[in-house]
């Protein structure tokens, strides 16, 4: 046992594991650095194999190391995006083309890829009708796209648009609605927004979703839904985006007036 700062005894798994911590901190691990084995840890710091299995559960939790099947565990390469929701959605972002996702990834200095999994009309499930203000099962437009930084999938995202919104506006139905993305081509059609909710959860990824976002065994996701509302009220699009919770970093504004 230590003693912490605040002269209690500190577990020996979690002071391995805030050594660990802070070598990744302080450069001595690297990017790209393999983590030493169970061996090297149990032999370096005279400690049992349970006690090294305990601390890399807490190392794991901290975001700073992921662990391949075989490999070991390994300083992760990608720091979290700062994701500034109260910033991202401003319209005049949109004027200059830029989407919401790719305007944070430039803010970050981060190189962004959009890839379109599917397009086109799909049955409300039921969250997303609720949220719509439309009935289960009724016909809407589905847009679902898995977002990559740097060459890495780190968000998928399927927005929702009530059909009669959607249905004469045709850059929706392509794969590229065009600069500014979606809300700008919303705007275009008469749609002046109000207003964005958001909601987030965190949970532990699926088995599909550590596949599709290359996640750990494990590892936790943040599942954050969005109502673009217009000036009249009406929700005009839910998007139901998952994120690798390492990634991210949210900020929000909010006013101190009413």
């Amino acid at each position: 046992m230590g003693i912490g700062s605040d002269g209690r005894a500190v577990p020996k798994y979690l002071q391995l594991a805030n050594d660990i911590i802070q070598q990744i901190r302080a450069g001595v691990l690297n990017a790209g650095d393999m983590v030493p084995s169970e061996a090297d840890l149990m032999e370096r710091y005279g400690i049992s194999v349970g006690t090294v299995r305990k601390a890399m559960v807490e190392v794991r939790a901290s975001g700073l190391v992921e662990t391949r099947h075989g490999k070991g565990s390994i300083v992760r390469t990608r720091p979290p995006v700062r994701h500034r929701s109260s910033d991202r959605f401003r319209r005049s972002l949109r004027q200059e083309g830029k989407a919401a996702y790719l305007a944070e990834s430039t803010q970050s200095g981060a190189e962004a890829k959009v890839s379109v999994l599917f397009v086109g009309p799909m049955a409300a499930p039921d969250e997303i009708a609720e949220r719509l203000g439309v009935a289960t099962g009724e016909q809407v437009l589905a847009r679902r796209r898995l977002y990559f930084r740097n060459g890495t999938p780190v968000e998928t995202a399927t927005s929702y648009v009530p059909w009669d919104v959607a249905k004469n506006i045709p850059e929706l139905f392509a794969e590229n609605p065009g600069a500014g993305g979606i809300y700008a081509r919303l705007e275009e059609s008469g749609q002046v927004f109000g207003e964005f909710v958001e909601t987030l959860q965190a949970r532990q990824a699926t088995k599909a979703e550590v596949s599709e976002l290359s996640l750990s065994a494990g590892a936790a996701v943040i599942q954050l839904v969005r109502n673009a509302v217009n000036a009249e009220g009406r929700v005009v699009e839910v998007c139901d985006t998952l994120m690798a919770a390492d990634q991210f970093v949210f900020e929000y504004r909010i006013p101190a007036q009413d």
